[in-house]
């Protein structure tokens, strides 16, 4: 049956979020931004709403709520900030969702509970200094050394793998050749404090400032066999199954970052007076921010409905890659019409459009640029 109506519960979860987003975060994100400052606090009181694991089963700590929950969950946070946003939308789909899908069973219950908790948070390892869009181009290296795996490498931009608390980092690493002569890639779960990992928080980014970003090197890094995630040779599959759900997170972000710099635009417009009246009542603004609303409201139907489709356990990624290149690319058409309507204002750090100007950018790059999109698009459309 269609329907476009949220359940109680999606209802009583959003507007908790939307709470907690403008009395706990909206306060602080302009002085955490800008120290580049990621807050120990705000992620654990994000854990306590029950914000990680939310497509988990209670089995493991998680709440069960689904995809649409989650995604209404990271568009409310990222409404008001897409740091913390960030956090949420990494720590589940890219930290939470590889163990949880393809873990062993010791791994899931060692693991889970307290990054479900928001005790723990997990980073995704797949990004290299020269292996960006093209994931194939990975050099990271992990060798068989009797029950061990010694792995050297580096790893770059990756969220939540360098704060305090970080448990663990999915790292996928080239673990030989198949039977085609190509390159197989498997995945491991490296504790934060293995030896021979370095994890050096990345500072001075234009975006994501309160995000924790960090750049991993690993020399002669010894795990033991059980770290291996899945089987042998299973990597590249599980990266691009995690990133399929990632695209769902990152579209949320996208949706509530393009809805919370509207709204600013919105009432900005309704204070400002130019040649005696609001500057809303103005045609050239007023349609600005009808074309706004009405690209929010497209996007918003979308993303749902690819996270029903989820639900349903159809196949969703065409839409989940639609979905991500839409509200992103939609949140960069309206936070820049945002700053337009702000004027001189909208350039200035206290007004924040000015950091949903920034933050927007980043996602047309993370977990698969636009052009990628385009390009995933292309291929289930038959071209």
């Amino acid at each position: 049956m269609l329907s476009f109506e949220l359940t109680e519960e999606q209802k009583i979860l959003r507007d908790t979020v939307r709470d907690f987003a403008q009395n706990e975060i909206a306060p602080v994100a302009q002085e955490l931004d800008e120290k580049e400052q990621f807050s120990v606090e705000l992620t654990k009181k994000m854990g306590e709403l029950g914000l990680f694991g939310m497509f988990v089963s209670e089995e493991y700590g998680g709440t069960e709520m689904g995809y649409i929950a989650y995604v209404i969950a990271v568009e409310e946070i990222a409404r008001v900030d897409g740091s913390h946003a960030a956090t949420i939308a990494a720590g589940n789909s890219l930290g939470i969702g590889p163990i949880y899908y393809f873990g062993s069973e010791d791994q899931k219950k060692n693991y889970l509970p307290d990054l479900c908790e928001g005790n723990t948070l997990a980073g995704f390892g797949l990004t290299e200094p020269d292996a960006g869009s093209d994931a194939g181009g990975s050099k990271t290296t992990a060798v068989k050394d009797g029950d061990d795996w010694i792995i050297n490498g580096s790893k770059i931009f990756i969220t939540n793998a360098a704060n305090p608390l970080t448990s663990v980092t999915v790292v996928q690493a080239v673990t030989g050749k198949n039977d085609k002569g190509r390159k197989e890639y498997s995945c491991f779960l490296v504790p934060a404090k293995t030896p021979g990992l370095t994890a050096n928080e990345m500072h001075g980014k234009l975006m994501w400032r309160s995000s924790n970003t960090a750049e991993l090197f690993f020399d002669d890094m010894r795990v033991p066999g059980n770290a291996l995630l899945g089987k042998q040779g299973e990597g590249f599959h599980q990266m691009l199954e995690t990133l399929d759900g990632g695209r769902l997170s990152i579209a949320a972000m996208g949706l509530g970052g393009a809805q919370g710099a509207y709204e600013k635009a919105l009432a900005y417009s309704q204070e400002r007076k130019q040649f005696g009246r609001p500057i809303c009542k103005n045609q050239a603004i007023a349609f600005k921010l009808a074309n706004m609303a009405t690209q929010i409201e497209a996007a918003r139907n979308m993303l749902y409905k690819a996270c029903w489709q989820r639900e349903q356990k159809q196949p969703f990624q065409k839409l989940a890659a639609m979905s991500k290149l839409f509200c992103s690319e939609i949140f960069k058409y309206v936070a820049t019409e945002a700053v337009q309507i702000h004027g001189g204002y909208g350039l200035m750090k206290e007004y924040d459009v000015e950091r949903f100007f920034r933050d927007q950018k980043l996602l047309e790059i993370g977990e698969g640029t636009s052009e990628i999109q385009r390009m995933v698009i292309s291929r289930y459309i038959g071209c």
